[in-house]
């Protein structure tokens, strides 16, 4: 069983710590992650964990904090009010590691929409009082976002505009990347839980959280290694489809990172183009032929669709359609194509629907109860994880211009 050795990981980990005491397809490129930073920001700049908090007395008022652009930023030293502009699955993320929402007083709207939509507002029903109102897409109003009297605001690493409008305001803001790990999505998720622990560390989580995608990452690869290349399954992201465009995730995206991790090879390889910039034509489409296709809840395209052939395309000579393969990605505490707090979970869900005869024995809704109650100490219900995998497509609201 997955958790079997988890539980040694853990109790070595917490030991260590104790002792260490530790509109265009651009604007779709936004709606996932806000990943709108140019290529190569921050390539130079040391790994954020080499960066602690500076050795402050106990007596002082602030720390500072290296971000992953490379900014060092004086922050209080008690942070009770925070904000997230353009990094959309953050505001999830920080509620999930504090196990609260109370200190969240801003956020995106689409972020509040996968709240509200999912199962976060369940969760902490106090991330439904955050304002949106400051920040839509690229747009941010430091003058709304003063009145919120943030501590200090997280935004999407690369966008130098926005941190020196914050920085003249006097607001202290720390960059948050999505692509300075290749789109790695484990070990993006790993740099997010770093920095959260220099911004909180009297509730760090990131030695639990990353033995366990560590332990997920290493099951999958060593039921999948021994696949031939005949026998590795072509998987396609569909990132957004309607009756205008199919955008798809290339090399330069999160899907590359998912299809490699479960033992699949990214279809779209090929395509080169940035984020979710990656448009292409069902010609494309029927020359490679997935086995898998993946929606995300970027677009309310839904399997149906393909399978109906709803959205004027013709996909009944693909294998994926004939074979029934295609999947809604799941939406828990956030979309879960981004990383986020369901990446462990999403990987394993991903594994399975790859390849169900090899993850036959997984017990997916207990794995995602025991990984939600052991690391952040929630208990789903059975009826919540039914719905965090089986999104409807009103999933994708708010997330379109």
């Amino acid at each position: 069983m997955i958790r079997k050795k988890l539980s040694l990981i853990l109790a070595a980990s917490l030991f260590a710590a104790s002792l260490a005491g530790c509109g265009g397809t651009n604007e779709a490129s936004k709606e996932a992650t806000g990943v709108a930073e140019s290529a190569g920001t921050a390539e130079d700049i040391a790994d954020s964990s080499e960066n602690d908090v500076s050795k402050d007395g106990s007596d002082e008022e602030t720390v500072t904090v290296t971000d992953h652009d490379g900014n060092t930023v004086v922050i209080p030293k008690e942070v009770n009010r925070v904000a997230v502009a353009g990094i959309l699955p953050f505001p999830s993320v920080i509620a999930m590691y504090l196990g609260s929402a109370e200190k969240i007083v801003g956020m995106p709207p689409a972020s509040m929409s996968a709240a509200e939509i999912g199962l976060l507002g369940e969760i902490f029903p106090e991330i439904l009082e955050a304002d949106t109102g400051f920040t839509n897409g690229s747009d941010l109003n430091v003058e709304e976002l003063l009145t919120l009297e943030p501590d200090v605001v997280f935004y999407l690493a690369g966008n130098d505009e926005w941190r020196t409008a914050m920085e003249s305001a006097g607001i202290p803001c720390l960059a948050v990347s999505t692509s300075k790990w290749n789109y790695d999505v484990l070990e993006t998720y790993d740099q997010w839980i770093d920095l959260l622990s220099r911004v909180f560390p009297e509730e760090s989580k990131s030695s639990e959280v990353s033995a366990y995608s560590k332990e997920i990452y290493d099951m999958i690869n060593e039921r999948t290694e021994t696949l031939s290349e005949d026998e590795k399954k072509d998987i396609l992201f569909l990132y957004q489809y309607d009756d205008n465009q199919i955008v798809t995730s290339g090399k330069n995206f999160f899907g590359q990172f998912w299809a490699e991790a479960v033992g699949g090879r990214n279809a779209a390889e090929e395509i080169a183009a940035d984020n979710s910039n990656a448009v292409i034509n069902m010609e494309q489409i029927y020359t490679w032929d997935p086995d898998v296709v993946f929606i995300t809840n970027f677009t309310a395209a839904m399997p149906d669709d393909l399978y109906n052939n709803a959205l004027g395309n013709d996909w009944s000579s693909v294998k994926a359609v004939k074979d029934k393969a295609v999947y809604k990605m799941p939406l828990g505490s956030y979309r879960s194509y981004t990383p986020g707090t369901d990446t462990p979970v999403t990987l394993l869900w991903l594994a399975q629907k790859t390849y169900p005869e090899l993850f036959s024995d997984i017990d997916l809704n207990k794995e995602v109860k025991d990984y939600y109650r052991d690391i952040y100490g929630i208990e789903l219900t059975d009826e919540q994880v039914e719905r965090m995998y089986n999104p409807e497509a009103h999933a994708a609201e708010g997330t379109q211009k």
